[in-house]
């Protein structure tokens, strides 16, 4: 997979762009931002990294979770994610002209993975957080016509959206869900959990919403990954406000066993990582040094392959899959 097949770089430059200028706006008055520990393993200490867009990146000498500190408090944040020109365009713009695309490589892909590693529960009760669009739904059911799938969302205009296609929708952030006489055998969190304010309370509601044994299964950014870790301050992935929040497969293990979960897995399955990083280098955005350079303009298809292959199998792609149980 090529990052261009999922996503254009000119429409993700520009949608970039209008979140620095949402940002600019919306978080003027930083005076409001609050300082936290470590959201991975709470420890109080930080090493400032980097500031971009005149928000402080720091590190925790601990665990190495990269995490922005202080940071917006979440009402502000919700501000941006409801009504914003840059919303919209990402939507509209980023989203929307590559969904099919997306289906195919992302979304069908992460429903036939749910169902192969977890046949247990093809007749139980599923959500998954975050929904969006339900597309990871729509190709879950298509494969589970008979599993309980519930659609965990908050966006009212999500929430449609999601409706229109058939789906039962908890039209709610997940840390104001009621538990359940009914708990979940399995939630899913795909691309969120860098998003979020408090990541603790949100791992502490999950764990509450499952069934003892029940599953969370979730994916992430690996901030000790190949592509941040080149690219750095540099990397279009470190965007604030939306992405605040960098765990690693160790500090993401800490947080998990913090808020009650026995971790089974943590992996990197990142197909990306080298794509990023070139096409970062074509656009002018980064200089990556002597030997990945000599990599870029000499190495072949395969080595580059073979590369990306070497970064996944031994996790340090900036994709992370984790699969956790509540204990």
């Amino acid at each position: 997979m090529k990052e261009r097949e999922i996503r254009s770089s000119e429409t993700h430059k520009k949608y970039l762009e209008l979140v620095r200028a949402d940002a600019e706006k919306i978080f003027r008055d930083k005076s409001t931002f609050q300082h936290l520990p470590c959201p991975a393993c709470g420890e109080d200490r930080s090493v400032v990294r980097f500031v971009k867009h005149e928000f402080h990146y720091v590190q925790c000498p601990a665990c190495h979770s990269l995490y922005n500190n202080p940071r917006p408090l979440y009402s502000e944040i919700q501000k941006l994610y409801r009504d914003s020109p840059s919303t919209k365009y990402w939507v509209e713009e980023f989203f929307m002209p590559f969904v099919e695309a997306r289906r195919e490589k992302i979304f069908r892909p992460r429903a036939e993975y749910i169902a192969k590693t977890f046949p247990q529960f093809e007749h139980e009760a599923i959500g998954d957080i975050g929904a969006g669009f339900g597309l990871f739904l729509e190709e879950l059911r298509n494969i589970w016509g008979k599993a309980a799938l519930r659609a965990i969302e908050p966006s009212e205009d999500m929430a449609r959206i999601c409706r229109s296609k058939g789906l039962v929708v908890l039209e709610s952030m997940v840390e104001d869900l009621e538990e359940r006489n009914e708990p979940f055998d399995l939630l899913t969190s795909f691309e969120l959990l860098e998003h979020l304010h408090d990541p603790v309370s949100f791992v502490r509601k999950v764990n509450a919403l499952l069934k003892r044994g029940g599953i969370f299964q979730l994916t992430t950014l690996n901030g000790l990954g190949f592509d941040i870790q080149i690219l750095w301050e540099k990397s279009k992935s470190i965007s604030p406000p939306h992405h605040l929040n960098f765990f690693n497969p160790y500090s993401i293990s800490l947080l998990l066993k913090r808020c009650g979960f026995e971790v089974l897995e943590v992996a990197t399955p990142g197909k990306l990582d080298w794509d990023i990083v070139e096409s970062s280098v074509q656009d002018g955005d980064a200089v990556i040094g002597r030997f990945f350079e000599t990599v870029r303009t000499f190495g072949s298809e395969v080595s580059k392959q073979r590369l990306q292959e070497w970064i996944a199998e031994f996790n340090f792609s900036s994709h992370m899959r984790v699969i956790a149980r509540r204990i």
